[in-house]
This record gives structure tokens, sequence and C-alpha cells, in this order.
């Protein structure tokens, strides 16, 4: 199978490239990515030099790259493309909404063009919006976005599920609880505090800490990801999670013992706006549908993932010393400096 993986440099997309060559030697891949700030292309220096593995920068939004691509013969589309974090959708929601509505929507078009014969569309599911203290989100839960970030991932999702009622495009949209793991980028919550924690540097806490999110280790997402692209389901959608719900304050607590760190780094800051309370999905539907399942305790993840940032410093030091350091300290440094009452 040839494979077109978007934005295959950035956390998702490389995690999945490097499992597409691992688990199928007959698989081809086409990584096509812009390399914004968040695309890197050290994520994937292991497969760089693998003969079934090319990389194009471009994006997604482009109609002519796209179409080149995907018009040079590809069988499948993994959308991992995307703008994510809520904080930066909150102060620039027009590049989200043209990422992840005209991007996909231009691969979408591309896509029914040249007869590709699989679509993945690779969501959120903050797309369902907050829910209450107890229950799940369901694939068949309303959308009730609360971000631009999350209203524009729901677009996305929309066009894509459009696309097979209206033209018959074999489309599969998933929506996946809070990833964790390698190479994800440090503004995330989980490297962000991880990282900070090993410089000694403050963990800024949003609000009372008691924000629920459900996590799942990327690999597990990833595998989830290759049984649905080999499966015959089309117009369906997925929940995928592995029912770890944490709070923030227990997450960070967890950080900081592993780490043996001290409370002391934590921060209380002001709460962003329209921020969810809590996520949690029921993934009956794919453990069903295609014998998946989670092959990771959280724990188990977290302890890895803490020890690969820990190994990997050289990695994350290269972002934070560029211009990560100035969006770190545009979101963050007013909000800490408050807390300090200065």
């Amino acid at each position: 199978m040839r494979i077109l993986v978007t934005g295959g440099a950035g956390f998702i997309g490389s995690n999945l490239i490097r499992l597409l060559l691992r688990r199928h030697p007959e698989d081809e891949v086409v990584n096509l990515d812009l390399l914004t700030y968040a695309g890197n292309l050290e994520n994937l220096a292991d497969v760089d030099r693998d003969p079934r593995y090319r990389f194009v920068r471009g994006d997604i939004a482009d109609a002519g790259v796209v179409g080149d691509v995907v018009g040079a013969g590809v069988d499948a589309i993994v959308n991992c493309a995307a703008q994510t974090h809520v904080d930066r959708s909150i102060g620039d929601p027009a590049s989200f909404a043209r990422t992840n509505v005209i991007g996909t929507s231009t691969l979408l078009e591309a896509a029914r063009a040249h007869g590709v014969s699989r679509f993945i569309q690779v969501s959120t599911d903050e797309v369902y919006g907050s829910l209450g203290p107890d229950g799940l989100f369901s694939e068949e839960s309303p959308l009730r976005p609360s971000s631009p970030y999350s209203a524009s991932k729901a677009g996305g999702d929309l066009l894509a599920l459009s696309y097979w009622t209206t033209y018959g495009l074999p489309v599969v949209v998933t929506r996946c609880s809070n990833n964790y793991g390698p190479y994800q980028f440090p503004e995330k919550v989980i490297p962000l505090f991880v990282t900070n924690a090993l410089d000694d540097q403050p963990l800024p806490l949003y609000g009372d800490g008691l924000n629920v999110r459900d996590w799942i280790h990327v690999e597990d997402h990833c595998d989830a990801l290759d049984l649905l692209l080999r499966a015959e389901r089309a117009g369906e959608v997925y929940n995928i999670g592995a029912s770890c719900e944490r709070n923030n304050r227990d997450l960070t607590a967890e950080i900081l013992a592993i780490l043996e760190k001290p409370a002391s780094l934590i921060r209380m800051v002001a709460d962003r706006p329209g921020h969810d309370r809590r996520y949690a999905i029921d993934a009956a539907k794919v453990r069903r549908d295609v014998s998946w399942q989670p092959k990771r305790s959280f724990d188990e993840g977290l302890r890895e993932t803490i020890e690969w940032y820990r190994a990997n410093r050289e990695w994350w030091s290269r972002i934070r010393s560029g211009v990560y350091r100035e969006y770190y300290e545009a979101m963050y440094g007013d909000r800490l400096r408050r807390a300090h009452g200065q």
C-alpha cells in the first residue's frame, strides 16, 4: 500500500510513519508536511534513508501541491496535519480554520479526483466539548466544541463525512483522547511539565488543576489507526481511548514524583478561556470492530515517556531555545509573574 501521511513530521504523524514502516515491509509512505513550528524532521531521522519513505514539503491547503502528490499515486491518505494547541487557537483562530478546515477540504477533493481508496481523518475528542463528572462520549454524542481549535477540527470531520455521503469517498473519522509519548512538542502539558521539571523551572498549572483528561500513549493510538487503515469500513466515526482519566493536579504530582522533584515547582496560574472541564470517551466500537486494545498502562507509559525526555535532552533543548522560548514567555510568563505577585 502507498500511503500519504500528512503532518508526518509532527508528533502523531512521525510515530505513525515509524510504525507503518516497521510493521508493513510492503508499504511505502509519503510524508507531506509544511514544517511549521511543531514539524521537525529530526523526529524521523531513523527512517530518513529508508527507500520506502519520501518527504515532500508542502501545505495541505495548497491545491497544487496536494494534487501533485496525490496524483502521483497513493492508495490511502491519513490526515494527521493540523494546528492543535488550544491556547494558540485563541490567539490566532484564522490559521486553525485554514489548516483544519480548508486543508482538509483540499485533501478530500484531491482524494476524490484521483480515486484514493482510503481516507482517515485524524481528529480529537475535544470536538464533543466539555463533559460533566459522569458518563462518556460516544460516537453519537453531539458536537459542542469550545475553542477555535476544536471547532475547526469538527468542521474538518463534517466535511470528511460529507464526502462519504455525497461522493462515496471511503472516509473514516477517528477521535482520539489526549496523546502522550516521545517526540511531542513541548507546549503540551506532559512534555512541558517534564522538561520544565528537569530544568527546575515552574510548572504552570491552570485554574484549580482539576480539569480531567483521558490519556492514551501515542503508539497505542497509531496501532488503532493502522488497523482502521486496513479494515473494510467507510463512513464511520471511531473514538480511540485507553480509559486513563487523570485530573491535571494528580498528573502533575505523578510527574514530579517520578522525577523526584519538589511540589514547590508548581505554580497555579489563571485559567484559559473556555477551558473544558472533563473529557472521557467510550472506545468500545473500535475495540469491537477491529479487535484493538491499548497495550500500555498509563503508569508504564508515563514512566517510559519521562525517561525518553530525560534521555533526549538535546532534541527538546533545541526546540526550547528558539521560537518556542518567545512563545512560552508570551503564553505563560505574565501568568507566572501574577502568581508570584509581581
